[in-house]
């Protein structure tokens, strides 16, 4: 099964898939590079995730997007009112792929993000602390992570995640950054399962 697994970052949704071509798409080099150190049989492509899909999503049969989430994060939102960050309009990328994979891609899709500070646009389930949109029913897991991943240093959420950056060196990300977008592979295994091995033991049974 060939896997289009977009805006990659350390490749927290993959590690537990088996048997599948995966094709990664992260834009930044030294993310990258981890990510080829940990998946050397994935095809790595350093550049633009979004623009990547619109040209070769016809050569996939799942295609896995997580565009960047902050300009949607409530932890944005709160930190303008304290002058931590600035106001920034939302990256309607986010909403672009959805339609995009929706109406264009015959195959089996799903979209994550964070939860929104304002009620999305188009309706997502939430799975654990994310929000997601797919073209196949996603059922509930809790994966329970035993910390507070939305604070606290690398270090720490590297305890956490399960996944250990320390000897890295990443250009232009925030290791905490880095680390918290880490998504739990048990969570990356129960969407690839639900897109299918769960579908065909429905259709067995």
């Amino acid at each position: 099964m060939k896997v289009l697994n977009l805006y990659a970052g350390l490749g927290g949704n993959r590690k537990l898939w088996k048997d599948v071509e995966v094709t990664a798409v992260e834009k930044n080099k030294s993310i990258a590079a981890i990510y080829k150190e940990h998946f050397i049989e994935d095809n790595i492509v350093v550049g633009d995730a979004h623009n990547f899909l619109m040209e070769n999503y016809m050569n996939y049969d799942f295609i896995w997007s997580s565009p960047p989430c902050p300009t949607h994060s409530r932890l944005r939102l709160m930190g303008t009112k304290n002058n931590s960050y600035s106001a920034v309009f939302p990256d309607m990328k986010l909403y672009e792929e959805i339609l995009f994979l929706k109406h264009y891609f015959d195959g089996k899709w799903v979209v994550e993000n964070v939860k929104s500070y304002y009620e999305p646009l188009i309706k997502p389930i939430q799975v654990d602390r994310h929000y997601f949109w797919s073209n196949f029913h996603i059922t509930p897991i809790d994966i329970g992570y035993g910390g507070n991943i939305k604070k606290g240093r690398a270090g720490e959420l590297s305890k956490i995640k399960g996944f250990d950056i320390s000897k890295y060196k990443l250009d232009g990300r925030r290791k905490d950054s880095a680390i918290r977008s880490y998504i739990n592979p048990k969570l990356g295994k129960h969407i690839l399962d639900c897109a299918f091995k769960l579908q065909q033991i429905k259709i067995i049974n």
